[in-house]
């Protein structure tokens, strides 16, 4: 086995994508696509590196390094993703990346490395327990979905539908951001700049979708989701203070999604993760979706302890609180700042 690790460039992103496409392992978030996306959308320094045997890609393991002063210097994959980690057909690849990935870990003397799994590693490295993802597999008849969601979620889509909401395609990325924004800071979360998201879309392209909900022609919530294989999945969502005063917003958009890409042949609805004992976590689940656990490790380079950086840590509570106080056009404005070294 002549085994070694490169560096992605421009000549090697093609047969990277193939690899991804073909492992069973990789999803959505180890397209080297993320690569263009966090350099332009945040400046961040990625390292996308690939084993290769004889000039076949045989693993991979997408990384980005977030330095931030507030929130510490991590190198992960994959920042602003919800999975990522090593992908490889055997264990000599995985091997091989992981001790590249703990060197570069330690020349850039950051805090940890962090690999978002999303199945456990071979290590006994720690692993963070916080996150669970939610998948279900998804029908093409629509009879069979809806049945699908439990009673009174059920009933929550038709009360939607009695509402008159009404859902449509959009290309333009200033209509999701202008519910998305609105919703983040009543959570009190920074925001990602409306570029963000514009880049997301130019980057994947028809991988790449973004709903509105409207009611009597105003928009009321929205979400961008991407395709990848025959999986969808929601992504960046939200809806506005005014949808509160409407009954089943949010599940009548994400039914609207199920419903049409079971039409369209996607075959697995992907509800991303959500922190245990939140409102996403319980929204996700009463919708009928199990919650899988999410082994996320991490290799402390400088660090004694994993990284905590997330709402439910009590030391962001106050500046949780004090954000989704602030006026629109100043978290908007000052937001991105911030979003940009969250991960």
């Amino acid at each position: 086995m002549t085994l070694t690790v490169e560096a992605l460039d421009a000549q090697a992103i093609d047969r990277w994508d193939e690899y991804v496409q073909r492992s069973e392992l990789a999803t959505f978030f180890h397209k080297a696509g993320w690569k263009t996306v966090l350099e332009r959308a945040f400046g961040h320094s990625t390292h996308f590196l690939f084993a290769q045997d004889e000039g076949v890609i045989v693993g991979i393991l997408p990384l980005a390094q977030v330095k931030s002063v507030l929130f510490g210097n991590s190198l992960s994959s994959l920042p602003f993703c919800v999975y990522g980690g090593i992908v490889a057909d055997h264990e000599a690849a995985a091997q091989a990346l992981r001790r590249e990935a703990c060197k570069l870990a330690d020349a850039l003397k950051v805090g940890a490395l962090e690999l978002r799994n999303r199945h456990p590693g071979n290590t006994d490295w720690p692993v963070k327990d916080l996150y669970f993802t939610f998948r279900k597999a998804i029908d093409s008849n629509e009879e069979v979905n809806l049945k699908s969601i439990p009673n009174r979620q059920r009933a929550m889509v038709r009360k939607g539908i009695k509402e008159g909401l009404i859902s449509e395609w959009s290309e333009s990325t200033e209509r999701l951001f202008r519910v998305y924004s609105e919703s983040v800071r009543n959570l009190g979360t920074p925001v990602f700049s409306e570029k963000y998201l514009r880049i997301l879309q130019e980057v994947f392209g028809e991988e790449c979708s973004v709903l509105m909900i409207t009611h009597e022609k105003r928009d009321v919530a929205g979400v961008m989701s991407f395709y990848f294989r025959d999986e969808v999945i929601p992504y960046y969502g939200g809806s506005t203070a005014a949808a509160r005063t409407i009954k089943g917003v949010n599940h009548f958009m994400y039914w609207e999604l199920m419903r049409y890409s079971g039409d369209q042949g996607y075959r697995l609805f992907d509800f991303g993760r959500s922190k245990v004992g939140t409102g996403p976590y319980s929204f996700k689940k009463n919708f009928g979706f199990e919650p899988q656990p999410l082994p996320y490790e991490y290799y402390l380079a400088t660090s004694d302890a994993m990284p905590d950086v997330n709402p439910l840590n009590p030391k962001y509570r106050l500046m949780i609180n004090l954000w989704s106080k602030l006026p629109l056009p100043v978290a908007n404005f000052v937001g991105p700042f911030l979003a940009r070294s969250l991960g």
